[in-house]
């Protein structure tokens, strides 16, 4: 990204990323790194893309960058299948206690999790997001967490190997 892109983004999601309560989740784990990260590279792969195709990526890069705006204890007294589901409530929730938020950004990040939940994207700026939150996190999951699952296998498959010697 050009360094005029690259401030134009920063200006964008400033506030977002000066908020303490945003910050925090940078220590909440996701896809092998932390939900502050992901959040991040979502947010620049929408504003990217978003500004190619000369939509609202404004609104588009907010809204992505807000997405998964929750903490694990938030969604403690869930199972993990029913916070996939109920994370993106929480998410919207959140974004609105402490920013303004515009109608197609809070469809955007409560139905970011299409078609697992129920709620459509309503715009085409919404329908983006999800397209890209699935990518980033396939991505996330195949570069940080694939790895470190192998690993973890590899590790134990190697111990039950020497212990039955």
């Amino acid at each position: 990204m050009s360094f005029k892109k690259c401030q134009e983004f920063e200006n964008i999601v400033e506030d977002i990323l000066n908020k303490k309560e945003f910050q925090a989740l940078d220590c909440e784990l996701h896809h092998g790194i932390s939900r502050y990260k992901h959040s991040v590279r979502v947010a620049r792969s929408a504003y990217k893309i978003s500004k190619k195709l000369h939509w609202n990526y404004n609104d588009i890069t907010r809204a992505a960058l807000l997405h998964d705006f929750f903490l694990d204890e938030q969604l403690k007294q869930y199972n993990t299948a029913k916070t996939f589901y109920k994370h993106p409530e929480v998410a919207l929730n959140n974004a609105k206690k402490y920013f303004s938020l515009t109608e197609i950004q809070e469809n955007a990040i409560l139905s970011h999790m299409f078609p697992s939940c129920k709620v459509l994207p309503k715009y085409k700026e919404s329908w983006l997001i999800t397209l890209i939150d699935k990518g980033v996190s396939f991505y996330e999951m195949y570069r940080f967490k694939a790895s470190l699952v192998l690993g973890i296998w590899t590790i134990f498959c190697f111990n039950i190997l020497t212990l039955q010697k």
